[in-house]
């Protein structure tokens, strides 16, 4: 019998909500010869944001990061331990600014619903919601004294709010387009707005006279920060550029240059000695203050950076990107100190181990494939370049590569240790549904909705054979360990038994009622194993197609089927949310693994054996462990 094992470890290590705990795994143990599994690992997204972030602040005693999304909420972390503390919901569209008052004890936030919102930091509970804005509120400061917010809108304002009434007390006019950042002096007098009519307008916060216009940049202004002694305004343009003004004077004293794309976010130490900025060219660039020289150029981000933040010691720059990452650096050194996966990927749809298990490769309906350490969980890469589903994932042999299948009708070639495209396979007239590489890594074999099985080289992107008859979608291709024979599974309902070499069809196997959604072929090439929409799993001897057993427990489709590397244990995973272990010599049920709270989609074992990977439309990819 299987037992269970207490053991759970978060795949997240950090910014998941579940800590990271210290886990074993002697060799002897396998999932055939196991006595007990149970789930060490969850690549789990509950806690993340499932859209893109927008604005990220730290709280003033350094302990707390707070996110605002697109998701429409805002998310609280413990700096330390990346632990989710709380989820405040209640704003009915992308919430694009988030502000915390300098006592740590509010958080105020700005959306596109067109309010404001305050909440209690400790509780989380929401205290006012402020209208006002006939357009988004895009963003929100605090004043020094913590009794005044300040917002900018797309509605070309800026309103002056009291915090503790929740009363308006002046409507800023001057701007003649959206207002996309505001700022306020630390002396509480002054306010900078940046907009995308090209000028920085500083402001008398009590009396709410302009007091000055800055122009100079050539696009529009993304984001002002004011110096901690109050003397300097910096801006960042999409012009590229970041400008230092003269608050007193409003003269233009230095322009930096280096980034070669929009500059989305600035932010100054508390010191007053460095600049930070995030760039849409993905880079974050650090500047001496004082002559604005370049320090530091830190990259790592593989998409446009929305939001940068320095901490109250001056000692970390924070980083969020259009990638999913908020990135942790130091700022001296300019080391990279963590990477934070922080929103949802889109349910998976395959997973894949690398041949020295560790390494996991998924591929998720948000069209991407996504790379991760097995032991840590932490995401090591994200490669982009399909335009629909990637519905299947395989590593070759030698562990070098990574082939992908999407609803794009493409097979995707990619190198796995630097994430390039390396080549783009193009053939089928509909969505590729499984890929797989043959045992010597010379060939990509794929099947398609179109009803054909693809043959190509691996090496030189050509296609060698194509194999038809199927009469309707091939949903599942395998290779034999000797690299002589395709196996796939079709909607039609068969399994077909096809010559690598030749392309002839050598048999058809008959017996499930329903579409086969996977196909599997035993180690010593003997035996295949198919999963169907019928609920079963049928075990076929390959050499004769006579069917040797039908394998009845799960209470909806079988979507995939993986057979250990030792040969004696069949692994299911269903639409009925549970991954099933078979003995394969008895048929026998072995154990029940439960989990995922939606349809398992995916199931790989490790090639040591002790690990079985799944992955689900619960948006999760789970790993777990024999003992």
């Amino acid at each position: 019998m299987i037992g269970v094992i207490a053991n759970t470890t978060s795949i997240l290590d950090r910014f998941t909500g579940v800590s990271q705990t210290q886990k074993t795994r002697p060799t002897r143990y396998s999932i055939s010869t196991a006595t007990n599994i149970s789930e060490v690992s969850t690549f789990n997204k509950t806690p993340l944001h499932t859209d893109l972030v927008n604005s990220i602040v730290i709280s003033p005693d350094g302990q707390t990061i707070v996110t605002g999304s697109d998701d429409k909420t805002i998310k609280v972390w413990d700096m330390t331990t990346g632990n989710l503390k709380a989820t405040l919901t209640g704003h009915s569209s992308s919430v694009k600014s988030v502000a915390i008052s300098p006592d740590g004890q509010t958080i105020v936030t700005g959306s596109r619903d067109n309010t404001i919102k305050v909440w209690d930091m400790a509780t989380g509970n929401l205290r006012a919601t402020l209208t006002g804005h006939s357009y988004w509120v895009n963003s929100v400061a605090i004043s020094p004294d913590g009794q005044t917010i300040v917002s900018g809108s797309r509605d070309k304002t800026i309103k002056v709010w009291d915090l503790v009434t929740g009363n308006l007390k002046a409507t800023l006019t001057g701007h003649n387009d959206h207002v996309d950042s505001v700022a306020i002096s630390p002396d509480g007098q002054n306010i900078v707005s940046g907009s995308e009519d090209d000028t920085i307008k500083l402001w008398d916060r009590e009396t709410g006279n302009l007091k000055a216009t800055l122009t100079g940049h050539s696009s529009s202004v993304k984001s002002v920060a004011i110096s901690s002694d109050g003397q300097t305004i910096v801006s960042g343009s999409e012009d590229n550029t970041i400008k230092l003004w003269d608050r007193e004077t409003g003269n233009l004293k230095a322009t930096l240059t280096g980034h070669s794309s929009s500059v989305n976010s600035v932010a100054i130490s508390p010191d007053g000695q460095n600049i930070v900025s995030g760039s849409r060219d993905k880079t974050i660039k650090v500047w001496d203050m004082a002559t604005g020289n370049l320090k530091a150029t830190l990259t790592g981000h593989s998409l446009r950076v929305k939001s940068v933040t320095i901490s109250p010691d001056g000692q970390t720059i924070v980083s969020g990107s259009r990638d999913d990452t908020i990135k942790v650096w130091d700022r001296e050194t300019g080391n990279l100190k963590a990477t934070f996966t922080i929103v949802l990927q889109d349910w998976v749809k395959s997973v894949a181990i690398s041949p020295d298990g560790q390494t996991i490769v998924s591929g998720s309906g948000d069209d991407t494939i996504k790379v991760w350490d097995r032991e840590t969980g932490n995401l090591k890469a994200t490669l982009a370049g399909h335009n629909e589903w990637v519905n299947s994932v395989a590593i070759s042999p030698d562990g070098q590569t990574i082939v992908s299948g999407s609803r794009d009708k493409t097979i995707k070639v990619w190198d796995m240790a630097t994430g390039n495209l390396t080549a783009t396979l193009s053939g089928h007239s509909s969505v590729v549904e499984s890929v797989v590489i043959s045992p010597d890594g010379q060939t990509v074999v794929s099947g398609s909705w179109d009803k054909t099985i693809k043959v190509w080289d691996l090496a030189t992107g050509n296609l060698k054979a194509t194999l038809t008859g199927h009469s309707y979608r091939v949903w599942s291709v395998a290779i034999s360990p000797d690299g002589q024979t395709i196996v796939s599974g079709s909607w039609d309902k068969t399994i077909k038994v096809w010559d690598l070499a030749t392309g002839n069809l050598k048999a058809t196997l008959n017996g499930h009622s329903n579409p086969v959604l996977s196909v599997a072929i035993s180690p010593d090439g003997q035996t295949v194993i198919s999963g169907s929409w019928d609920k079963t799993i049928k075990v076929w001897d390959l050499p004769t197609g006579n069917l040797k057993a039908t394998l009845n427990g799960h209470s909806r489709s079988v979507n995939s089927v993986a057979i250990s590397p030792d040969g004696q244990t069949i692994v299911s995973g269903s639409r009925d949310k549970t991954i099933k272990v078979w003995d394969l010599a008895t048929g026998n049920l072995k154990a029940t693994l439960t989990g995922h709270s939606s349809s398992v989609n995916s199931v790989a074992i490790s090639p040591n054996g002790q690990n079985i990977v799944s992955g689900g439309s619960d948006d999760t990819i789970r790993v777990w462990s024999a003992r």
